[in-house]
């Protein structure tokens, strides 16, 4: 690319605060940062590019259409990568709306105003221009024991969350089919590692254990996801701008399926052996089971074949490793997570479900 500058929407949630960073630290791009600042944005997990001459936050929101084309025009971007969305399954069960406002108008009115905006190009520019739409292969449905989802499954969400990213994903794709606008599609495995916010399975689990609390895992923990650490997804997100074909999709996976209980068991085992004076020694003892959530998918498996074999890339950290990685960086960052809060709205809610923290649920990263 000639241009060098990204947009990214959601730069300051998980996955995008460690695309932010990647491209900081090992590349000359300028990095536009597009993000609403919901609950899960996290300015913390940004504040070592913070003041680089080379990183600027537009806080906006998607779905304003004139920011957006403002942000657009000011900064002329030669790729977008749309990560921002609603992701937590247990919340859009408790509330469909935000899901459907963000994940698909959202995703509807930043296509609009990226396509005019890529319409008035000059020609080798719009040549070079990438839309990335960031997805989960939870729009796939549930596998039983045996199969992958491959690129070409047909989709079967079980969530108002699952549901609103595979309306999103056919957007992203009809835009392509109908106007060539040159959009690329990935759909992810489940994310862990540094810097996730604390209602998603690994830091829930990492955090109440370190304060004794219990580790309520859905049903009898055998629902079965694929665990990929978040830098190699960004490096796969980094590989598919770089060199995937407009109108694709490449599936990214871990190659790490685990059980939920077994990912809780992994995490305890960890803390056994990196805090041998906690009380809560072994934090297993912790486990709690609880009613399982509705509709829960019992199994997601990715096939990463197209992306390996096209694009070369590979995960780096097996599950082993990353873990270990993970809950290293949760027990040297407590400033970090201690500041973090879940609204007092629902809290309540959870409460009432009998929970002191959210439910170890499987949403994806």
């Amino acid at each position: 690319m000639t241009n060098k500058t990204i947009m990214i929407t959601g730069g300051a949630g998980f996955i995008g605060s460690e695309l932010v960073r990647q491209l900081i630290a090992d590349t000359d791009f300028f990095v536009v940062n597009v993000d609403k600042l919901t609950y899960a944005g996290n300015l913390a997990s940004l504040q070592e590019v913070s003041d680089h001459p080379r990183y600027k936050l537009e806080k906006a929101d998607i779905g304003d259409a004139a920011n957006i084309g403002r942000i657009l025009r000011e900064h002329d971007p030669a790729a977008i990568v749309h990560l921002a969305a609603e992701s937590h399954v247990d919340r859009s069960i408790d509330s469909a709306a935000p899901f459907v406002q963000t994940n698909i108008v959202g995703t509807f009115i930043l296509l609009e105003q990226a396509m005019q905006y890529w319409s008035a190009l000059g020609s080798a520019a719009r040549e070079k221009f990438r839309f990335l739409h960031v997805s989960t292969d939870e729009v796939f449905g549930s596998l039983g024991e045996t199969g992958f989802f491959h690129e070409s499954s047909p989709y079967r969400p079980s969530s108002p969350y699952s549901a609103s990213k595979a309306a999103s994903d056919h957007l992203a794709r009809a835009w392509h089919h109908t106007w060539q606008f040159p959009v690329l599609i990935t759909n992810c495995s489940n994310n862990y590692g540094p810097c996730q916010y604390p209602e998603k399975l690994i830091p829930l689990t990492i955090l109440n254990a370190l304060a004794g609390k219990t580790l309520p895992v859905y049903g009898q923990g055998l629902n079965v996801r694929d665990w990929l650490f978040v830098s190699d997804h960004v490096r796969a997100l980094r590989r598919v701008l770089e060199a995937g074909t407009p109108g694709s999709t490449y599936n990214v996976g871990g190659n790490s399926e685990r059980t939920n209980l077994d990912v809780v068991h992994a995490i305890c085992e960890r803390l056994d052996e990196l805090l041998p004076n906690s009380p809560h020694r072994p934090h297993a003892s912790l486990i709690s089971f609880v009613k399982d959530r509705p509709g829960h998918d019992l199994r997601y498996a990715i096939d990463a074949t197209r992306i390996r074999s096209e694009l070369g890339w590979m995960p780096e950290e097996t599950f082993d490793s990353g873990i270990g990685r993970t809950v290293e960086w949760y027990l040297e960052n407590r400033n970090w997570w201690r500041r973090i809060r879940p609204e007092k709205q629902h809290n309540r809610k959870l409460r009432r479900k009998g929970f002191d923290a959210y439910p170890a649920s499987l949403a994806s990263g």
